[in-house]
């Protein structure tokens, strides 16, 4: 049996899985993008108060890191862990926001393929909100968690792959294919958190193992 001198804070652990939880209901929020009357005003409000929530909720984690003595994590992957899962939210905001602001609901529609990436990125928020609760504890059968979420983070390039072939179509006017890509290019980038903090998850297990 394997003894560790560190500390089980189920403080520490709740944080995170709580951040998971977050980026869930963002993701949720963000895939009404899809739906057949999308209010995009309010998708983008109520992003931007989750991402607020996920703010406070990272600097109360900090908070607790600098003022505990002993921890049950490295520090500094701690705050890299963090700040990954923060990332997350802070590029799903960002999509929708642009969404809004560049008056994307005048289109008939969202690109089929961008909808595809918001599904990759449901299935990534899913798949992190189960296995968050596991870190505690950390074991082998984490190993799933970072297997899937690589096997996400491809299907996540192929949509984004389509997306621009669709994009440089020539379907679109020059200006909407512009606000088009920037929208995509942060869905690209909140996909890819998404394995960040899967490899900052494997890194620790490395460490730990």
């Amino acid at each position: 049996m394997r003894f560790s001198l560190k500390p089980q804070d189920g403080a520490f652990y709740a944080f995170f899985s709580e951040a998971a939880g977050n980026i869930k209901r963002g993701v949720e929020i963000l895939a009404e993008l899809g739906d057949d009357k999308p209010d995009f005003q309010s998708i983008s409000e109520r992003l931007v108060d989750v991402e607020h929530d996920n703010d406070q909720l990272t600097h109360s984690l900090f908070n607790k890191i600098n003022s505990t003595f002993v921890t049950p994590m490295d520090r500094s992957d701690m705050h890299e862990l963090a700040g990954k899962l923060d990332d997350v939210l802070d590029h799903v905001e960002a999509a929708a926001n642009l969404v809004y602001l560049y008056g994307l609901s005048e289109l008939p529609a969202i690109p089929r393929e961008m909808i595809e990436q918001i599904t990759v990125l449901q299935s990534q928020s899913e798949l992190l909100d189960r296995y968050m609760p596991k870190l505690q504890g950390l074991n082998a059968e984490m190993r799933e968690f970072w297997i899937e979420c690589n096997r996400l983070e491809n299907d996540g390039d192929r949509a984004y792959r389509m997306l621009l072939v669709r994009l440089y179509s020539g379907e679109y006017e020059t200006l909407t294919v512009m606000k088009l890509k920037e929208v995509a290019d942060e869905l690209e980038a909140a996909c890819d958190s998404f394995e960040h903090v899967s490899n900052v998850i494997e890194s620790v297990y490395v460490k730990e193992s």
